[in-house]
């Protein structure tokens, strides 16, 4: 079964670099110099995670994160 996490990019000017996350798998996360290069990191986390959590026979968390819709107004 394919499962499509929600995936939070942002700037951290702490760590100078591009931060991502997948809310849903907490603690997941990766970084990057691009906002690319830390996306794809997180699929690699991602996949690291889950394969884990298959091995161990943990429960394997369905998506449900979602950002709340902005009300912008008009």
């Amino acid at each position: 079964m394919e499962y499509h996490y929600a995936m939070v990019v942002f700037w951290s000017d702490e760590d100078k670099c591009w931060i991502s996350t997948a809310p849903d798998l907490d603690p997941c996360s990766a970084h990057g110099d691009t906002p690319d290069e830390a996306l794809a990191e997180l699929k690699i986390a991602i996949n690291a995670v889950l394969e884990v959590k298959k091995e161990m026979g943990s429960p394997i968390p369905k998506p449900k994160y979602r950002p709340q819709k902005s009300k912008v107004a008009a």
